[in-house]
């Protein structure tokens, strides 16, 4: 059985993710980059990595609030922009989920529907933004919930980069600590804020910890069993994992199209 054993991230990886950042800008020739910053370690993370990678002057971070964000995350994202000296914007979207979910005739809207409303309206806004300056919209999703499908689709999974698609959850919180994002993003329960109570944990029925290994088992090509008795959870639980991972392979891939040449 091989070792399911996670890289464990240095400074040289590290560099490798701001080497990545700045090449893509230079690459492109855009002006600057956009993060959408939400008081959680992800965009945390990513806006640290972008301000190494091509100064805060060219970093512009927008805060997203609805009338669930957390009154915390209000004051968190202006203290990381202010520690780190990007451009900071708030842009309220609640009137904006409000007209979709009033136009999509979703009186008895569920929370999920409500959440992926809320999730595309602020990539409108990050997009918007992006264009008026010609800047790149920077995604901050990681490996774990792009394996899970745990984004919205067009939502936060839009984006013109993604430096941490190859990171696990538990590999962003060691990136966290080499680049110096305070402690207190680093213990925060991880949440993608998109109604009042929700966790990713609750929410997936499994810690970070536990999944990114059974991830990593998946790409070891170990069996449900093995991984079930190597982390230590029910193997009924990995199965359900892998399932999720199988059926989540669509918001992975691009548009389907016709396997034809036409004008060839």
């Amino acid at each position: 059985m091989a070792e399911n054993k996670l890289h464990e991230i240095d400074a040289k990886d590290v560099e490798k993710l701001t080497d990545f950042i700045r090449g893509a800008v230079e690459r492109t020739g855009c002006k600057g980059l956009v993060v959408g910053l939400s008081g959680g370690i992800d965009s945390a993370v990513v806006t640290k990595l972008c301000v190494d990678a091509i100064g805060a002057d060219r970093v512009l971070n927008i805060f997203m609030p609805t009338s669930v964000t957390a009154l915390d995350d209000y004051k968190g994202t202006r203290d990381l922009s202010k520690l780190w000296g990007t451009t900071y914007k708030m842009v309220d979207i609640q009137p904006a989920v409000d007209a979709f979910t009033a136009a999509l005739f979703s009186k008895d809207i569920a929370p999920l529907e409500r959440g992926n409303i809320s999730a595309r309206c602020r990539m409108i806004v990050l997009f918007n933004n992006a264009k008026k300056r010609n800047y790149m919209v920077v995604g901050t999703s990681n490996r774990s919930e792009l394996m899970m499908g745990y984004f919205t689709k067009f939502g936060d999974g839009a984006s013109d980069m993604v430096p941490m698609a190859d990171l696990y959850k538990t590999q962003v919180w060691e990136v966290a600590k080499i680049i110096g994002v305070p402690q207190e993003y680093i213990d925060k329960v991880p949440t993608a804020g998109l109604w009042e109570g929700q966790t990713d944990e609750s929410e997936m029925g499994v810690t970070y910890r536990d999944l990114d290994h059974v991830l990593n088992g998946f790409a070891l090509s170990m069996t449900d069993g093995e991984i079930a008795k190597d982390v230590g959870i029910p193997e009924a639980k990995v199965a359900e994992l892998r399932k999720q991972v199988a059926a989540m392979e669509h918001k992975r891939t691009p548009a389907y199209v016709p396997d034809v040449k036409f004008n060839v």
